[in-house]
């Protein structure tokens, strides 16, 4: 009896081996192994392995008996979902660099455009292009207040009519229903800035019944700041919406300190029930249009009404005026803190002060007359700058707030054109390089976070920003220890280092470092 048990249960155990035995491995498209996974809550890593498939994420943990097409070995590194740039402004350059090169090195998989008010007032039409263009990142837009006013008003400085108001509401309407994300504001440049806050919450109602998200660059980031936050959010409130504020920051050395004072306002209205998130570039400098240093009323109608403006002595002396007015509010003696970016005038000008300019062109060493130099470079259509003025303390004050996002409010860059904003190059890495590992402002938990499951949760991505099961394969592989932003003021044309593999869709957009050339990206719909 026993002999005939034991061959009962050898059998057993023999059938159940051989079954075992001949049961097919699983089978991946791409299987990342031994990663330190971060999966983009803010939770602790963990060693695992991901395994990827059609797109998606089949699969997490420590995978046995999986086969794959292609097999990363992710000893060292961290693998986190692919980071979402909030803030960007990639209208006209898709088509100059589909790559994405910058953005691909920086591990940005996913960007939203049509910030700050300005963007196709044609939403539908926008991502349509994304589509047929294939970029290597994925796109979302915004809707910009100041297009659609154009549309309508082009930029005339005045209050619609209703039936202007009502045009614009059309517009607003159709992107949403079209796809965009929500409706952004520019609220300093032309014409946005002719635009009473009333009007911008009747556009925003439109938004908010599709549940889009209010991005607002406002009225004033500087000695106004306080009013403008309140204005930001009282349009959040009326219009019963989320609200994001831009590039969350204090400009010039005389408001200094004043993150004290603004990030408050933000607690305070998140406490009261509004749904208030930020968004921040980790650098001292922004970077904007020339025209900012003019009195906007001067700006209205158009280049040629600009001119004709300028021309007249007695405007002439009062921007004049006007500029060296806030100048002095800066404490400083001359335009050192406005550097070009691009001026198509004259591009040997790219990379110098105004300061600079004027000594370079031979002009007296003064402030009057480094404000005349600023108005012959409008009269002649105008330059892109960066502008210098923030504090190291503040930025730091800003990014320990947990509901803040990172973000590069860049364009793609079309490489060693122009002398741009560093930001575009180099604005996660240098957040885990500085803020991370270097000088412990916050945790890599939390800033991975901040550049995934927050932004994808604020503008409604369902599938994106986790590393989970059947999320899309939007993943990052970077070296913690060596990733890191290599642009500089002076030197802007520097990929950043340390993200040894990007995936977006599915599909290895870099490998070892290089990008292969894929552009696997695509638009994303509200």
């Amino acid at each position: 009896m026993r002999n005939k048990l034991s061959l009962v249960l050898f059998f057993i155990v023999f059938s159940a081996v051989s079954v075992g035995a001949q049961m097919p491995s699983q089978t991946a498209d791409i299987l990342i192994k031994n990663a330190k996974i971060l999966d983009g809550t803010g939770n602790s890593w963990f060693y695992g392995d991901i395994a990827i498939g059609s797109g998606k994420i089949i699969q997490i943990g420590k995978l046995a008996g999986w086969n794959a097409k292609k097999v990363i070995d992710a000893t060292g590194l961290v693998a986190a979902p692919g980071f979402i740039d909030v803030h960007t402004h990639i209208e006209g350059d898709e088509v100059k660099n589909p790559e994405a090169t910058n953005f691909i090195y920086d591990g940005v998989t996913t960007v939203i455009t049509g910030n700050c008010g300005s963007s196709d007032a044609n939403i539908g039409r926008y991502l349509r292009k994304i589509d047929s263009l294939r970029t290597s990142v994925n796109v979302a837009a915004l809707v910009g207040h100041n297009d659609v006013r154009k549309a309508v008003m082009g930029r005339a400085s005045r209050n619609p009519t209703e039936a202007e108001m009502q045009a614009m509401e059309n517009i607003v309407d159709k992107a949403m229903r079209d796809g965009a994300v929500g409706m952004s504001t520019g609220l300093i440049y032309i014409p946005g800035t002719y635009a009473t806050t009333e009007e911008i919450v009747r556009l925003a109602k439109v938004a908010a019944k599709y549940n889009g998200v209010y991005a607002s660059h406002m009225r004033d980031e500087g000695d106004s700041v306080v009013a403008a936050i309140k204005e930001a959010l009282y349009i959040g409130t009326a219009a019963k919406m989320p609200v994001q504020i831009s590039h969350f920051k204090l400009s010039g050395q005389q408001n200094w300190g004043r993150s004290a004072e603004t990030l408050p306002l933000i607690l305070n209205a998140r406490k009261n029930g509004l749904d208030v998130t930020i968004d921040q570039y980790p650098y001292t400098a922004s970077s904007t249009s020339l025209s900012t240093l003019i009195p906007d009323w001067v700006l209205a109608d158009g280049q040629d009404s600009i001119v004709a403006r300028l021309a007249r002595p007695s405007v002439r002396k009062e921007v004049t005026t006007y500029m060296l007015g806030r100048l002095a509010k800066r404490k400083l003696m001359h335009f050192s803190y406005p550097v070009v970016a691009y001026y198509a005038k004259d591009t040997t000008l790219n990379g110098k002060s105004i300061e600079e300019v004027n000594l370079f062109l031979g002009k007296k060493h003064t402030a009057n007359e480094e404000a005349e130099t600023i108005i012959q470079m409008m009269e002649k259509g105008g330059a892109s700058m960066v502008f210098h003025g923030m504090s190291e303390l503040d930025i730091k004050a800003i990014m320990r707030y947990p509901f803040n996002m990172f973000a590069s409010d860049a364009s793609i860059r079309v490489y060693k054109e122009g002398n741009p904003h560093p930001r575009g190059y180099g604005t996660n890495a240098r957040v885990l390089k500085k803020y991370v590992r270097e000088e412990n402002v916050i945790g890599l938990e939390e800033a991975v976070r901040r550049m995934t499951s927050l932004p994808a949760q604020k503008f409604g991505f369902t599938d994106r920003g986790l590393l989970r099961q059947n999320f899309t394969a939007d993943i990052v592989l970077f070296n913690e220890a060596e990733v890191g932003d290599r642009a500089e003021y002076k030197n802007p044309h520097q990929y950043a280092v340390g993200f040894n593999y990007v995936i977006v869709n599915g599909i290895v957009t870099v490998d070892a470092g290089v990008h292969t050339g894929a552009r696997a990206g695509v638009a994303i719909r509200k």
